[in-house]
C-alpha cells in the first residue's frame, strides 16, 4: 500500500508554502507522496477575476514540485467531480492499493460545515490539519470540532494513521510561512504568462492538460 497524502487547492499561484507544507506531512505522517489536486474550481468561492486558467495553475504546481515526491494532478476533471466528497469516494475506488489521507489547513477546518458531506469525508479518509497561526482558536470553535473532537488522535501518533478507525483527525504544527497566493498575485498579476505553456500531461492520470478551463464551476446559492 502506498501512503499517499492529499492537498487540494486553487494554486494560483502553487508557491513554497504548499511544498513545505507538503514536505513536513510526508515527515510527519510517513507519507510516500503526495498529490496536490488542482481543482478547476471551487464551489464555495465565486469566480475571480484573479484566477489564472486552469493550464497556469497546474503549471506553477509542476515547477513548485520539482525534485520532490509531489504529484500534481487535475484529476477531478477525469473524475468529473466538483465537490471534494465526491472527489474522494472515487479516488478511493480507483486506486485500492493506496491508502490515502486529506490534508488541510486549519482555515479550512474553519469552513469545514460548509462542504458537501463533510461527515462523509471524515468518514472517508483520515484527516491532518495543519495548524497555522491564527486560525487555530476559531477552527476549534466550529461546529464541525463539535463532532469532530471525539476522533482526534495525538499527534506524537501520526504515522499509525493508517491503522485508525475512521473518523480520525490529527493536528500537525508547522512554523508558518508567510508567503500567500494573494501576495504573490498582488506582486506579479501576470505570473500565469510564464505557466502556461509548462503544462503537458497530468502526473498521475497521463492524461493532456487543457489549455483552457473547461468546466467553470458557477457560484452556490
Amino acid at each position: 500500500m502506498i501512503r499517499t497524502g492529499l492537498l487540494g487547492g486553487s494554486f494560483n499561484p502553487a508557491h513554497r508554502t504548499h511544498r513545505k507544507i507538503s514536505l513536513a506531512a510526508m515527515e510527519a505522517l510517513g507519507l510516500d507522496e503526495v498529490w496536490w489536486l488542482v481543482s478547476p474550481g471551487n464551489p464555495l468561492k465565486r469566480a475571480a477575476r484573479d484566477m489564472a486558467p486552469l493550464a497556469a495553475r497546474y503549471g506553477s504546481a509542476l515547477r513548485m514540485a520539482r525534485r520532490a515526491p509531489i504529484r500534481p494532478t487535475v484529476i477531478e476533471l477525469d473524475l468529473r467531480t466538483r465537490y471534494t466528497v465526491d472527489t474522494l469516494v472515487r479516488i478511493v475506488r480507483r486506486y485500492p492499493h493506496r491508502q490515502f489521507i486529506w490534508l488541510m489547513g486549519s482555515d479550512n477546518l474553519e469552513q469545514f460545515p460548509q462542504w458537501r458531506q463533510w461527515r462523509r469525508i471524515a468518514r472517508t479518509v483520515p484527516i491532518a490539519v495543519v495548524v497555522r497561526e491564527g486560525y487555530d482558536r476559531p477552527a476549534r470553535a466550529v461546529r464541525a470540532m463539535g463532532w469532530l473532537r471525539r476522533f482526534v488522535r495525538p499527534a506524537g501518533q501520526a504515522q499509525e494513521w493508517t491503522h485508525w478507525r475512521l473518523p480520525a483527525l490529527v493536528q500537525l504544527r508547522f512554523r508558518p510561512d508567510p508567503v500567500s497566493a494573494t501576495r504573490l498575485r498582488a506582486t506579479n498579476p501576470g505570473w500565469h504568462a510564464d505557466y502556461a505553456d509548462m503544462a503537458s500531461r497530468d502526473r498521475v492520470t497521463r492524461r493532456p492538460i487543457p489549455m483552457e478551463d473547461l468546466c467553470p464551476v458557477p457560484p452556490l446559492p
